[in-house]
């Protein structure tokens, strides 16, 4: 992807994320026309992108949010409105109570979460439509920790065990078995939700096929996408919804460091050392884990990767943080040019899971937020949030 606008050229210290709102609207299109061709509704899921000043971006396109906790709960209904649709593994007695009032979907993950509290459901003045998790005991997702469907999975009921439950009070289905995958996925799962749980298909009125589809992804099949939609609408007569929460936000965003120093390594590599971290400011990077791209740099994903022609660049550097941590280590990365002090670097694909997870491991400063948009002649750019001290005192005691 070619990137004419300049995200270094902000004149704000570093580490900061800045959103592009044109990439943004785009996405919020392409969502858009699939609501448009299916009639489903597609919801944001929080839990990857909460950074509610762009949610007047978003609002528009999506029929609402999809929140895990009741401070999600909260900002969905103050920066985000429109419908909101909740699950969470557990509640508790003081999370609903703060909640009922808000939601207007409420998935339970087992039927003693809904029996212990459908009292203060009846006690509710307003018509909350209440789902089951189901699990399939099906995903293509190789990497464990993404498993939703693992035999130690503590997500949604089976087969077996929702056939001896009360679906009284009950009206919709959710289930979440996919990570960053194709609507090719999503139509050999719905084969097993539909083998597993037909009956019941025919008993409810919605069902929320999860997150973890790619939608904006290059390549993605979203005629596909939309044929499977309309096809299982056309068998059980179900509202649809997709939460997907990535792809509202695949390639908007750009993690900004510098360089703070270069140390020459003779028996291994060159390190470059930013003003960021991949623990503290890009955790994915570690805990997935994966080598997230750089403008203007080439990742060295094997060693074939050093037959690129020369043009392309021979300078090769590990990109490290600045913390104590050992394995704080982004990646290993050729240069067209030598790296020095005081260089920009930018991270592609810093949008999802960087700004809702990262933390302040070693007092590291968090990364300000900032906005621009590309497709105006002066980008309009707008630094929304800067951080300091009293952040770092403040969420301690």
């Amino acid at each position: 992807m070619e990137h004419t606008f300049d995200y270094t050229a902000i004149d704000i210290s570093t580490p900061y994320y800045i959103i592009d709102r044109a990439a943004l609207r785009r996405n919020m299109e392409i969502h858009a026309d699939v609501q448009r061709r299916t009639g489903c509704k597609i919801l944001l899921a929080m839990k990857a992108f909460s950074t509610w000043s762009v949610f007047r971006d978003m609002a528009p396109y999506l029929a609402g949010v999809a929140a895990s906790s009741i401070n999600e709960v909260f900002l969905g209904k103050e920066e985000f409105g429109k419908i909101i649709q909740m699950y969470s593994p557990a509640y508790s007695e003081a999370e609903l109570k703060a909640v009922l009032p808000l939601i207007d979907y409420l998935v339970f993950n087992s039927a003693n979460q809904y029996d212990r509290f459908k009292h203060l459901l009846k006690q509710s003045d307003r018509k909350i439509h209440c789902g089951y998790r189901i699990n399939p005991e099906y995903s293509e997702v190789q990497m464990e920790i993404y498993n939703p469907c693992t035999n130690r999975s503590r997500f949604g009921m089976r087969a077996e065990v929702l056939q001896e439950v009360s679906m009284r009070g009950i009206d919709g289905l959710h289930f979440h078995t996919m990570c960053q995958q194709g609507s090719d996925v999503l139509f050999r799962t719905l084969e097993l939700v539909e083998e597993r749980f037909e009956k019941f298909l025919h008993k409810v009125k919605w069902i929320n096929f999860g997150g973890g589809h790619h939608i904006t992804r290059r390549g993605y099949d979203i005629d596909g996408l939309c044929d499977i939609i309309n096809d299982f609408k056309s068998k059980y007569d179900l509202d649809v919804f997709l939460e997907p929460g990535e792809s509202h936000v695949l390639h908007t965003g750009y993690l900004v460091a510098t360089v703070l120093d270069v140390i020459e390594n003779p028996t291994s590599i060159d390190v470059a050392i930013l003003d960021t971290s991949a623990s503290a400011h890009m955790p994915d990077v570690i805990e997935m884990p994966y080598t997230p791209e750089i403008l203007k740099a080439r990742r060295v994903l094997e060693s074939s990767d050093l037959d690129m022609p020369l043009e392309e660049g021979r300078h090769k550097y590990i990109v490290g943080s600045k913390t104590c941590l050992s394995g704080d280590i982004i990646g290993e990365y050729l240069f067209k040019k030598p790296l020095k002090v005081g260089d920009r670097v930018v991270f592609a694909d810093m949008s999802q899971y960087t700004i809702c997870k990262n933390t302040m491991f070693n007092g590291l400063k968090l990364p300000s937020i900032v906005t621009c948009d590309s497709d105006t002649p002066d980008g309009n750019v707008q630094v929304i949030r800067e951080f300091h001290y009293e952040d770092f005192k403040g969420r301690l005691s």
